[in-house]
């Protein structure tokens, strides 16, 4: 590591140790001595040879307050870096939902349905399954992630998947001065996300919508016309499972489009006295039966839909339990250098969020009223069997295959 990257790297640590200082809504840091913390990792920057290392040290840092939406976010790497699959706890195992056609996974005989029983040797575990996926994505990728499989007929393998890896630019001209494309490039990468995350909808006869909201990013008008598609039925299923969150304005939207009354998501507590979390009901809002689906990956806004859903006595939710990730966070950009600069920043938790039963879903999640998993040979063989059932509890029936293939997975497209 150069000079020059050592001390951004100590900039940034002081930068966002500060933030944190300043912001976290707890100021005893649950009992963390936050600054011995940050003055530990300086000593370990100081004497790092890696930029990548400095990185995850500072992530370190802010991951020993054990906050679901405190987090460091580090400087883009200039690579894409995809292992080509995709895989999340159901219940207590982990297990592979996807793998991308023509992907080393692919070729390496990784399968939906594969249980993943350990990555670089680690046993994983619905609680460290998040961070594994940071390190690896996020703050240090692997060329190649070494998986211990077990299929669904029991035969277990370890297989090292190879990543696929596209080089990016060094340095982003945002200007597009002289024909440069670089602008456009990050326009088509924010149309794809926008498709990725809009909101689908699925009929079942005269009986049964289905929604499903992968993500919280909606507006106001967005919310009522997907409301409005469902009140064509009296039976409305929204599917959140897969959605990690998002807009606190979306929550009350999506709360408000389904109660004719005003309702109070949760108390928001912190360092300053704030109102709690209101959500006001929409013009015409939905008044049909309501069941909400949920899966491990269901998290923050989504879990906090689910549970005033439950606590209103509602609807129904049906699935797994929720990743227990329910806090309020800010994120904070910051920058270093002058030509040449670097973007960083970091998620802060500015509120705990307690429901209206006096309870934190912090670490705790949402337990559904009906606890239904697919099983390894449902995923391998793309069945629904919680949206089937879902579908019958309304007076309607499909197949677990025909569940399947409602909402089919989407890719997001790969560019040289």
């Amino acid at each position: 590591m150069s000079n020059l990257d050592r001390g951004r790297a100590e900039d940034m640590l002081q930068v966002i140790a500060n933030d944190v200082k300043k912001h976290y809504y707890d100021p005893k840091f649950h009992g963390v001595d936050f600054n011995a913390k940050v003055a530990e990792v300086k000593q370990k920057i100081e004497k790092e040879t890696s930029f990548n290392m400095a990185m995850s040290h500072i992530a370190a840092a802010l991951d020993s307050l054990d906050d679901s939406h405190t987090f460091f976010l580090p400087p883009q790497h200039a690579y894409k870096h995809a292992y080509g699959m995709q895989y999340q706890m159901v219940g207590d195992k982990c297990f592979v939902t996807e793998v991308r056609p023509k992907s080393d996974a692919e070729a390496k005989g990784v399968k939906p349905g594969d249980q993943i029983v350990t990555i670089f040797g680690t046993p994983v575990d619905r609680y460290d399954l998040w961070k594994i996926q940071f390190v690896f994505s996020v703050l240090r990728p692997r060329p190649a992630i070494r998986l211990g499989l077990q299929d669904p007929s029991g035969t277990k393998r370890e297989v090292d998947v190879v990543a696929k890896i596209r080089q990016l630019k060094r340095v982003t001209d945002l200007t597009g001065a002289g024909g440069g494309s670089d602008i456009w490039d990050l326009v088509r990468d924010e149309e794809t996300q926008e498709h990725l995350g809009r909101a689908r909808t699925v009929e079942y006869g005269d009986k049964v919508t289905v929604l499903k909201v992968p993500e919280f990013d909606f507006t106001v008008g967005e919310v009522e016309n997907m409301l409005g598609k469902a009140r064509r039925h009296d039976n409305l299923i929204i599917d959140l499972r897969g959605n990690p969150g998002g807009s606190v304005e979306t929550l009350k939207y999506l709360v408000g489009g389904v109660f004719d009354k005003e309702v109070k998501i949760a108390d928001r507590r912190g360092r300053k006295d704030t109102k709690p979390e209101i959500a006001k009901p929409l013009h015409n809002p939905y008044r049909g039966k309501i069941v909400v689906l949920v899966d491990a990956r269901s998290a923050s806004a989504a879990e906090l839909f689910a549970r005033v859903i439950q606590l209103e006595k509602r609807g129904v939710v049906i699935g797994d339990l929720t990743s227990g990730a329910v806090m309020e966070a800010k994120h904070y950009d910051e920058k270093v250098g002058t030509d040449v600069v670097v973007f960083y920043g970091a998620s802060i938790t500015e509120w705990d969020l307690v429901m209206s039963d006096g309870k934190s879903l912090e670490k705790v999640g949402v337990t559904p009223d009906e606890l239904i998993l697919p099983a390894a040979d449902d995923l391998a063989k793309g069945r629904d069997p919680v949206l089937a059932h879902a579908v019958e509890t309304m007076g309607a029936k499909i197949t677990s295959e025909e569940a399947g293939k409602a909402f089919p997975f989407e890719w997001p497209p790969e560019r040289d």
